[in-house]
C-alpha cells in the first residue's frame, strides 16, 4: 500500500489563536483510573484533547503521531503534567504493520490496553468533484478508513471483557458535504464500521461508540483551508462560531468509562447544532 505524503492535519504550535485543549476549570473524578489507552492522531487538535482528559481523569495514555515532533512532545508534557504516563509512538497509520506495533508497543510499555480511540483522519478540499482523481481517492479512504481497521484487528489480541473503541467520526456523514466528498464517504463507511463492529464485539464485552464532531478548530482546518474559509468556518452553525478540542473531548471521556456502560454502536455528536438527528 502506498502512502502520500501531505502538508494536513498540520502543526498546532504555529496557529493562532490556539485551540483549547482543556477547559481551566475541568475535574478529573477518576472515571479511567487505572486505565490504559491508545490514541492515533494524538498528537494535536482532538486527539491531543482525548490524550489529556484521559489523563485528568487517571488513564495512562499513548498516542500515534506522524511527523509532528514538537506538537507530540507538547501533547506529551500535557498528559504528564497530569501525573501520568505519555507514550509516543511515530508513524504513518497507513502502515498496518505500524498499526501491529504500536498496539504491541503500548502493551508492553504501559502494561494493557483498554481503550482504542482511532483518530487520525485527513481532507483535501475540492470545489468540483472531477477534481476528485482517482488516485486521491483511493489515499483518503486508506488513510481515514483502513487504520481504523488495522488498529481494531490488532487490538482485539489485547481488548479484554470491557474493553471499549471509540472511532471519530464526522458531521459530515451524516448530512454531507460538497467540498469534501471523498473525506466525507470515509467518514460514512467508519459510521457504518461502528454499527457493524458493535453487533460483532458485544458478546465479546467490548463496547464500540463514535464521537461525530461538527466543525473544531483544529491544525487540519489551517492547513486544508485558505484564509477565507478558516475565517468563515463554524459560522454556518446556530452557534454561529467554531468548537473547541476541549468542547468534543468529554464526550470520549463518557463513552470510555463505565459512565456509559449501557451504550454501544452510538454517536455522540458535538457540533454546535448544525446537525439534530
Amino acid at each position: 500500500m502506498s502512502t502520500r505524503e501531505i502538508n494536513t492535519p498540520g502543526r498546532q504550535a504555529p496557529m493562532q489563536p490556539q485551540p483549547e485543549t482543556i477547559r481551566e476549570g475541568y475535574r478529573g473524578s477518576g472515571k479511567l483510573e487505572g486505565k490504559i489507552a491508545l490514541i492515533s492522531g494524538g498528537d494535536s487538535g482532538i486527539g491531543r484533547a482525548v490524550a489529556v482528559h484521559f489523563a485528568r481523569e487517571g488513564a495512562d495514555v499513548a498516542i500515534i503521531y506522524r511527523s509532528e515532533e514538537s506538537d507530540a512532545e507538547a501533547t506529551r508534557a500535557m498528559v504528564e503534567q497530569e501525573g501520568r504516563r505519555c507514550l509516543l509512538i511515530r508513524g504513518n497509520v497507513q502502515d498496518e504493520d505500524l498499526c501491529k506495533s504500536a498496539i504491541d508497543e503500548t502493551v508492553k510499555a504501559l502494561g494493557g490496553l483498554n481503550v482504542l480511540v482511532n483518530n487520525a483522519a485527513d481532507q483535501v478540499s475540492k470545489e468540483r468533484v472531477e477534481e476528485i482523481s482517482s488516485e486521491q481517492l483511493r489515499l483518503t479512504f486508506e488513510n481515514n478508513f483502513y487504520p481504523y481497521f488495522f488498529l481494531v484487528r490488532h487490538s482485539l489480541e489485547h481488548l479484554e471483557d470491557g474493553g471499549v473503541i471509540i472511532n471519530t467520526g464526522s458531521v459530515t456523514s451524516f448530512r454531507g458535504s460538497k467540498h469534501l466528498i471523498d473525506c466525507a464517504s470515509t467518514k460514512g463507511a467508519i459510521e457504518t464500521f461502528t454499527y457493524s463492529l458493535a453487533q460483532n464485539l458485544i458478546d465479546r464485552g467490548i463496547r464500540v461508540n463514535g464521537v461525530a464532531p461538527g466543525p473544531i478548530w483544529t491544525p487540519l482546518i489551517t492547513s486544508s483551508f485558505d484564509k477565507e474559509k478558516q475565517e468563515k468556518f463554524g459560522t454556518d452553525t446556530p452557534m454561529k462560531r467554531p468548537g473547541q478540542p476541549s468542547e468534543v473531548a468529554p464526550a470520549y471521556v463518557y463513552l470510555a468509562c463505565d459512565d456509559s456502560s449501557y451504550v454501544t454502536g452510538q454517536f455522540i455528536h458535538v457540533n454546535g447544532g448544525g446537525f439534530i438527528g
